[in-house]
């Protein structure tokens, strides 16, 4: 059963919704710069790809703006953008019929992190009081309160859930999503993922580890997967959420389907929380099933994209993974990252791609590889440097990969 993507809203560095995405991937533009969310100078990575929100222009209230997290936030400016996007009427169905599957990494890490702030009078004393805090902090440690925020905007009523597997949360969220239609328990499914981490604690993190990039005097060019160059991954926000249906359904009302998700799998590595065997066998593995699964011969991939996070072990295990499990025809598809453009938002970047595939579909364009200039020989196949490409596409592939050895694969078709 295919299940068709027939809205898509989203929030991404360089633009707040579908189309500001659309025009800055093609455009082939970056949207990294210097930190400006918090005082970057004592880190080593002191750049990232931040969103330009204004929650008030995007339409939410004042006590919308309280009560959410900038993730939360993220995640219902998007949902409203995909289902008007959609057409369908939600009023019209029956709400127990409607669903809720949004992946995040970090959950509410802004909130959390400002309160703590606030609690432990700026980390002066050892034990918080929490007197101080606003009435929504439960909220904010509870992950699962993106989902509900969602399901609260829809009026959604069936299966509700918060997917959190790391990086491929946002794949995993969308995968989710397909499997409820599939086994009957919905007729629409909200699916996606929003991450907001662009925060302290975050950039300390990712810097203990130096997996992110140190390029701070030239942030636009510091994202470049497949890049001999490459040193790390710039950190990203954002969101995207789309309205999932029946294939079928959604013909006989008449809606403009953007394309149809054909196969998903996921595998783990079981191997090491951050790093990743060369042979990319658990990518491929989980590739190999979800073209299984939607009847695709490898032959008949003509895009990828990839997880391209911009780090060495990263670039070099999903290249090995395309070449395992596609063979021959890995060295003839075009693959790309848009991590390049708009960093690597954790979460929700799964979703984000699953957006820019259907998009990719919908209008015939492969998104470029921003920055790519000088290949690394060990990263051979055609990785789309610079400028977008004007490409036939009928079957796609999209994969992620995470900490904890998660990896995920979808296949999307052309409707």
């Amino acid at each position: 059963m295919g299940v068709a993507i027939t809205g898509i809203g989203t929030v991404a560095p360089g633009g707040v919704g579908r189309e500001a995405f659309w025009d800055l991937l093609t455009a082939g533009r970056t949207a990294t710069r210097r930190i400006s969310l918090f005082d970057p100078s004592g880190f080593r990575s002191q750049i990232a790809a931040e969103v330009d929100f204004d929650p008030r222009a995007a339409g939410l209230t004042g006590r919308e703006i309280r009560r959410m997290d900038r993730a939360a936030q993220f995640a219902v400016v998007c949902a409203r953008e995909a289902i008007a996007d959609s057409g369908v009427d939600l009023a019209a169905c029956d709400p127990g019929r409607v669903a809720v599957s949004v992946g995040s990494a970090v959950g509410c890490t802004m909130g959390l992190e400002t309160e703590y702030a606030v609690l432990s009078d700026e980390g002066r004393e050892w034990l918080v009081d929490h007197r101080h805090g606003v009435p929504h902090l439960y909220g904010y440690m509870v992950p699962s309160t993106l989902a509900v925020e969602v399901a609260w905007e829809t009026g959604a009523e069936g299966p509700t859930a918060l997917i959190s597997t790391g990086c491929t949360s946002g794949l995993d969220a969308v995968g989710h999503g397909v499997e409820l239609i599939r086994e009957g328990s919905a007729d629409i499914v909200i699916a996606g993922a929003t991450d907001a981490p662009i925060s302290p604690i975050t950039s300390a993190c990712f810097d203990a580890i130096k997996a992110t990039s140190p390029d701070n005097d030239d942030p636009e060019h510091a994202s470049k997967p497949f890049d001999a160059r490459r040193n790390g991954f710039v950190l990203g926000e954002g969101a995207a959420i789309m309205v999932l249906e029946d294939a079928e359904r959604a013909r006989r009302r008449g809606a403009s389907i953007y394309a149809e998700i054909v196969g998903f799998a996921s595998r783990s590595n079981a191997f090491h929380m951050t790093g990743l065997k060369p042979d990319g066998r658990e990518m491929a593995e989980a590739i190999r099933v979800a073209l299984d699964q939607g009847r695709v011969d490898p032959s008949e991939i003509d895009y990828i994209n990839a997880h391209g996070s911009g780090t060495k072990q990263n670039d070099r295990h999903e290249t090995a993974a395309f070449k395992r499990s596609l063979g021959a025809r890995a060295y003839e598809v075009p693959v790309s990252s848009i991590k390049s453009m708009i960093g690597h938002s954790l979460g929700a970047i799964g979703s984000i791609e699953v957006a820019a595939c259907a998009l990719a579909l919908k209008r015939q364009v492969v998104p470029p590889t921003a920055n790519l200039r000088d290949a690394d020989p060990e990263c051979d196949l055609d990785y789309v440097p610079v400028t977008a490409r004007e490409h036939a596409m009928d079957a796609v592939l999209s994969v992620g990969s995470g900490f904890g050895g998660f990896q995920s694969a979808m296949v999307l078709a052309r409707a």
